[in-house]
């Protein structure tokens, strides 16, 4: 069991999703209300489950990001004693709550303003959306700087760099090594990877995930988002980035250093071992997860990643090159791309393509300075990326 000497107030910023649903799982076996008190839990259509949730861990504030579900929500939870809001004030609301841990797992550009809200006021962020370093690192890290709080990450290969980096050698750090598992098409061809479904592309070869983190990963943007965050979280240089194809998901992510040595975190593919290190952290508890069998393993393989299959990786180094808002504009035009590749109205490799056209369209923006700019360039590159999904359909 966790232990420590006063239990630690955690919000959990989309607790129905994939992440969240981990990180009370988490908490459930650290001990639950003995060792979190749970302030607020956020969510958006799934009321079911977050009611759920709220009544199992006492939550003091539940929120739904769908206004129009502020009513189901509350009779879920009449007689609960737990609050209920809705929509923006209430995941503001939530942000602001006094607690000491914040799990930033909301999916998508929608998780940007609460994060930020939490990392302003100095909370210790468990990062898992990947766009407040895409879309707004410089202005996120600062948040977190001058709020005077700690950022830890809970993507599995940051949260193993983090695990890797030695905090006295940093003058000696040399590259750090991004682990990808290729996803299901490591070996399709182009033409094969043209004509895949959705159905393939959702069905990761190792771990369990959402629907936006499965697809992500097949076509390699959510490595092209990691080498992103990369940048931001250990404060690296492009050229310091690499990232390396390695199938059986079991080295996570490596750390090179100047005299040669590489220190890698190893584990098996299970969210729940980074999210308890985040909770827990500097602390190691004791998680429910399987152990390495290193001789049933018996073989660790690698590659070098096919940038011409997945370009993803290409648009990210053209993203931190160019800096400003690329990078929001590289994420919002692949999240436009990626609804319309689920509504089947482009193909697979069609998402890469209008990200690039997007991201060439708009090199003239000015860098960011206030949350406002970002939201400014994400709405900009949606409205273009739309447009380029019309200009297909209407093509083909």
């Amino acid at each position: 069991m966790y232990d420590d000497a006063a239990p630690r107030r955690l919000t959990v910023l989309g607790s129905t999703g994939s992440i969240g649903v981990n990180t009370l799982d988490v908490v459930a076996h650290l001990g639950g209300r003995e060792r979190f008190e749970i302030m607020a839990l956020t969510g958006n259509g799934n009321i079911e489950l977050l009611a759920e949730q709220a009544r199992a861990t006492g939550a003091r504030l539940a929120v739904t990001a769908d206004e129009s579900q502020y009513v189901a929500l509350k009779d879920a939870l009449a007689g609960s004693g737990t609050e209920v809001a809705a929509g923006r004030s209430g995941l503001a609301e939530a942000a602001s709550m006094e607690a000491d841990w914040v799990m930033g797992a909301i999916v998508g550009t929608a998780g940007l303003a609460p994060t930020l809200t939490a990392a302003a006021r100095g909370a210790t962020i468990a990062l898992a959306n990947k766009e407040c370093l895409v879309s707004a690192g410089e202005l996120f890290v600062k948040a977190v700087r001058d709020g005077g709080g700690k950022l830890i990450p809970v993507d599995s290969e940051h949260s193993a760099i983090f695990q890797c980096l030695e905090t006295d050698q940093r003058h000696a750090l040399e590259r750090v090594i991004l682990t990808a598992s290729g996803g299901p098409f490591r070996t399709f061809s182009r033409e094969q990877m043209a004509n895949v479904t959705l159905q393939s592309a959702r069905t990761h070869p190792n771990w369990s995930m959402g629907l936006k983190i499965s697809v992500g990963s097949a076509s390699m943007f959510n490595k092209a988002l990691e080498m992103i965050e990369a940048k931001h979280l250990f404060n690296v240089t492009p050229e310091q980035i690499e990232v390396v194809v390695h199938p059986q998901s079991v080295v996570h992510s490596m750390v090179g250093y100047a005299d040669g040595a590489v220190i890698a975190q190893l584990g098996v593919p299970d969210m729940r071992t980074a999210i308890g290190y985040a909770l827990t952290y500097p602390a190691r508890p004791q998680l429910p997860v399987d152990r390495l069998d290193f001789a049933k393993i018996a073989r660790l393989d690698f590659e070098a990643p096919d940038e011409e299959r997945f370009p993803a990786l290409r648009l990210a180094r053209t993203a931190l090159k160019r800096g400003g808002v690329q990078a929001a504009v590289m994420n919002a035009a692949e999240e436009t791309a990626f609804d319309a590749f689920v509504e089947e109205r482009i193909g697979f490799l069609d998402m890469a393509d209008i990200a690039e056209r997007v991201m060439d369209e708009m090199t003239g923006f000015a860098p960011a300075t206030s949350i406002e700019d970002v939201y400014a360039a994400d709405a900009e590159a949606r409205r273009r990326a739309a447009e380029a999904i019309s200009r297909m359909e209407k093509a083909a």
